[in-house]
């Protein structure tokens, strides 16, 4: 649990530079979208009514124009935070010299069957307030700013709720204790006693969703049937191994970035996170990137997790066509959560960044990249679900065709890769090998279910492939597969080399590529995606190292048969989460989370470590 002391000044946000760490934050959400919850009480993150929408609270990105929800104990405090056992029910625990008081912070599950009438379409937000022990008194400040504080707003009274409106939105309040109008702002100071609680709940209204109250009963009747649902979701998990809590976070945290309408998997639910204060490695992830939400699938179907790679199948069948077409091929790398295509990037210049690291970005230009190992991402997931699920309709089989037939044409093309650069396109080996993996998953599927394919073409270039990647994928000088063809530079995505299959992972080759990745680009478990000087990315500005690549290092060696570095790797890499099993995409120098927090990449990674450690370790 985390622990820090007292509040902040202006905003509230703690520190005398108005930002916490990114770490210090949880996570809680509906299945459509999430608020960011700082230990010291404050949601400083919150989009509504889904992912990509405009954030209402973003002091994250601005101390002072971004907007926040502040809720924390008015006199000084230590705090410590967690999760409600097995839930995403999140409990910010305040210390006082009188007594001890919590809040406990959750979005109830609508949809799915719950809810009739406007309460279906109603997500709401709810702060339940309790005193434990002693006396505790609180401060209360929710200052909204609208379409990422670009649009004013007012604020005006209906009965008991304080309603916030802007030209695009409104904002419900509703209060257990009276609030004060503080501008176009609304604040609160109470006390409570050992036992007394206090109820604050917050809601998109208009349509058909009209302002309403939300008293201590209903609080804590929709607190109990949270809870439940959380639990139920998390009891169809069949991970029995030694890191349980550890691979369950990973798992509640995969599920809150699932967008329910449509079954899309978010990259991150935050943009602009730097992977480096003041460098422009600032990005927005609140989409989905085909490979991130394929390694999910394969992430979340290892642990039993079916009716989320069955959901995923459906966005793809909806809304991705094989048939699309456009400079990126048949499939874009990222899409919206509502399945377009359309996600153009602009800058926020009025926000100053995250500890003023800006720019704050919207939109993410990368989608025009070509990156040609998104196939290969994509068809093993649906090779896994087609394995492991149900098999895939003859409809998808044909997309799947077709997208290998593109592939068979296309695979030697030089592209912007994974780590989707900005220097130029180059023959990057990762592309290569997820090339490979596109055409030879879709042979297995072929020749376990007797499907037409042309099967003489698609093993000549999955043979063509492979031999391409041998011979020039592979510098004697550096002992190592390299990041592009006859070159010489290191990548630590080559470590999906033996995940993938395509070599063994005890080839005198790959252990001889593992021990100059281990010398060259790890330190201490942490593993450095690749050398920006070395190859020039076209960014500026240095970065720490990748959480995901650290988890594919462990199973690299859990494959190579080296248990035991494999085993201390993982758990000194559980050290670098933060206090709730949470991880951002890099981790610093220094051990601090850097870029957009939670990342699903890193999470997934998590998971599929932690399943071959155990079966390795017996």
């Amino acid at each position: 649990m985390a622990e820090t002391s007292g509040i902040g000044g202006t905003g509230g946000i703690g520190g005398t530079s108005g930002y916490l760490p990114i770490a210090e934050h949880g996570l809680i959400g509906d299945l459509r979208t999430v608020a960011l919850v700082g230990s010291n009480g404050t949601i400083d993150w919150y989009c509504c009514p889904r992912f990509d929408a405009p954030s209402v609270f973003a002091s994250l990105l601005d101390a002072e124009r971004g907007g926040c929800f502040e809720l924390a104990a008015s006199v000084p405090a230590r705090t410590k935070q967690f999760y409600f056992p097995d839930t995403n029910v999140l409990i910010t625990r305040f210390f006082t010299e009188e007594g001890v008081g919590e809040v406990q912070d959750f979005m109830p599950v609508r949809g799915e069957g719950r809810g009739t009438g406007d309460e279906a379409g109603r997500h709401r937000l709810i702060r339940r307030v309790l005193c434990v022990r002693g006396t505790v008194p609180f401060r209360v400040l929710v200052a909204p700013r609208f379409n990422y504080g670009a649009d004013p707003h007012t604020l005006r009274n209906l009965g008991d709720v304080a309603v916030f409106e802007s030209a695009g939105m409104a904002l419900a309040l509703t209060s257990t204790v009276p609030l004060e109008h503080d501008g176009s702002d609304a604040r609160a100071t109470f006390k409570l006693a050992e036992g007394e609680v206090a109820v604050f709940a917050l809601d998109q209204v208009g349509g058909a969703v009209a302002p309403r109250g939300c008293a201590r009963i209903e609080a804590e009747q929709e607190f109990g049937e949270t809870v439940a649902y959380w639990r139920r979701w998390l009891s169809s998990s069949r991970y029995r191994g030694r890191w349980r809590e550890m691979v369950h976070r990973s798992a509640l945290t995969l599920k809150l970035l699932t967008y329910a309408p449509t079954g899309a998997i978010v990259a991150a639910p935050t943009t602009s996170v730097p992977e480096q204060l003041g460098g422009e490695r600032n990005w927005d992830y609140r989409y989905v990137w085909v490979r991130d939400a394929a390694f999910c699938v394969y992430a979340l179907l290892r642990l039993g997790f079916t009716d989320e790679a069955e959901a995923f199948m459906g966005f793809l069948a909806r809304h991705i066509s094989s048939g699309d077409g456009g400079p990126s091929g048949p499939l874009q790398i990222l899409y919206g959560i509502d399945g377009r295509t359309d996600v153009p990037e602009r800058r926020l210049d009025h926000l100053e960044g995250h500890r003023g690291s800006a720019p704050v970005r919207v939109g993410n230009a990368a989608a025009d990249q070509l990156q040609l190992d998104i196939y290969g991402a994509l068809i093993d997931s649906i090779y896994l679900y087609d394995k492991w699920a149900q098999p895939i309709s003859s409809d998808q089989w044909d997309d799947v065709c077709d997208l290998v037939d593109w592939v068979c044409e296309h695979w030697d093309q030089p592209d912007e890769g994974i780590w989707e650069t900005r220097g130029g396109r180059k023959q990057f080996l990762y592309s290569r090998v997820m090339c490979w993996v596109a055409v030879e998953r879709a042979i297995r599927m072929a020749n376990r279910r007797g499907l037409p394919a042309d099967l003489p073409r698609w093993r000549r270039t999955r043979d063509t492939i492979y031999r391409r990647i041998m011979h020039h994928g592979w510098s004697a000088e550096r002992g190592a597969f390299v990041q592009y063809e006859d070159g010489d530079v290191l990548d630590a995505a080559v470590l999906m080399m033996p995940l993938a299959k395509l070599i063994s992972p005890t080839d005198p080759k790959w252990l001889s590529t593992l021990d100059t990745l281990t010398r060259e680009l790890v330190s201490d478990s942490l593993v450095y995606r690749y050398d920006p000087e070395a190859s020039p990315d076209g960014l500026y500005g240095a970065e720490g190292t990748f959480s995901i690549c650290s988890f594919w290092y462990v199973e690299a060696m859990t494959r190579a048969g080296r248990i035991d570095e494999a085993r201390l790797a993982f758990e000194k890499m559980l050290t670098y989460a933060n206090h709730l099993g949470l991880y951002a995409e890099e981790i610093s120098r220094t051990g601090e989370q850097q870029g957009n927090f939670p990342q699903a990449f890193t999470h997934l990674a998590l998971i599929s470590a932690a399943f071959n450690l155990d079966r390795a370790l017996g």
